[in-house]
């Protein structure tokens, strides 16, 4: 099979497309004829050897795809060759064959498209789970999104208002708020011209958000920390600005407020029958039209490297895919 192949820590231009023997699939294991492959954020750090978790070499990155199951391992009795199915991998997605445990793997409706399965697991997945189950965001609420013309961003927008949140986003540049806006934000703020805390404040009438959903980190994240209200939730779902933010405990402590990290990865290995709740209730919002994946580019497998470098970069506005079969 071709796959794209990592095999020393460098820059996402340094990856190879190479010939690589199938993997096996294993007793729990479903082997999936790749169709598309996600581009996420964790992609952009793997391959340089910066994400918590650095698998052995050689290795393919990609950690969610679409595709149809051509083989089921002896005990798995959930699956059948056949089956349209989106999955979970954290490695190997950026290749035509990828075996994954039968519980990260997920039956798609027949309406939904391989684009749309490949763009949902890790930023739906994440989102769900951090605003119901980490947050428990309740309708009336107020959500600001920062980082919300991404993939991630996005999810939060459709999933907060879906959820009967206000929903407030915050990005870098007016085509990115445009995107929020047509996923259903209600406010905007763009952070390079304007003040967040101050533009929070007037459109919560000096209350604050309830709830933070940051991805971004750095600057933006230390701006979230002023603007929540009372009893607010900040949710810390990463990093992609590269610094680490501190909390000074004061301001939590001024204002009741919590700081809640969300790791979902280890809550879906965790807890996985919650896990799965969550994906059903995705389908259910999918199927709702409450939620629906921008695809914001789409990559030949060939170029599946630069479509991890533009993601790095930020040319990215929503998901990004990689056609590979």
């Amino acid at each position: 099979m071709k796959a794209v192949v990592c095999r020393a820590w460098g820059p996402p231009e340094n990856l190879t497309i190479e010939e690589m023997v199938s993997p096996s699939t294993g007793a729990t294991s479903v082997k999936i004829r790749v169709a598309r492959a996600g581009v996420n954020f964790p992609d952009v750090l793997i391959v340089q050897g910066t994400y918590q978790d650095k698998p052995r070499f050689p290795f393919s990155p990609g950690a969610e795809v679409s595709g149809t199951v051509v083989e089921v391992g002896e005990r798995v009795v959930d699956f059948a060759v056949g089956d349209r199915v989106m999955a979970v991998c954290q490695i190997g997605g950026f290749a035509e064959d990828v075996a994954v445990h039968h519980g990260s793997v997920f039956k798609i409706p027949d309406t939904m498209s391989f684009d749309v399965a490949a763009a949902l697991p890790l930023a739906y997945g994440t989102t769900i789970h951090a605003l119901v189950d980490r947050a428990a965001l309740a309708p009336g609420e107020t959500l600001l999104v920062t980082g919300a013309g991404g993939g991630v961003g996005i999810a939060a927008v459709q999933l907060g208002k879906a959820l009967g949140a206000t929903v407030i986003a915050a990005a870098g540049s007016a085509e990115k708020l445009r995107a929020a806006r047509e996923a259903g934000a209600a406010h905007t703020i763009d952070y390079t011209t304007e003040n967040v805390v101050d533009r929070v404040r007037e459109l919560t009438k000096m209350q604050g958000v309830d709830v933070v959903y940051d991805a971004v980190g750095g600057d933006v994240f230390d701006a979230c920390v002023r603007a929540i209200g009372w009893g607010g939730r900040l949710l810390i779902v990463g990093f992609a600005a590269g610094r680490i933010p501190q909390i000074p405990a004061n301001r939590l402590l001024l204002k009741s407020a919590s700081a809640l990290g969300v790791y979902w990865g280890a809550f879906a290995t965790r807890e996985p029958a919650k896990n799965r709740a969550n994906f059903e209730r995705l389908e259910e919002f999918y199927l709702e039209k409450k939620i629906d994946p921008k695809i914001g580019a789409t990559y030949a497998f060939e170029d599946a490297p630069q479509a991890i470098v533009d993601l790095m970069n930020r040319k990215v506005i929503g998901k990004a895919i990689v056609v590979v079969s």
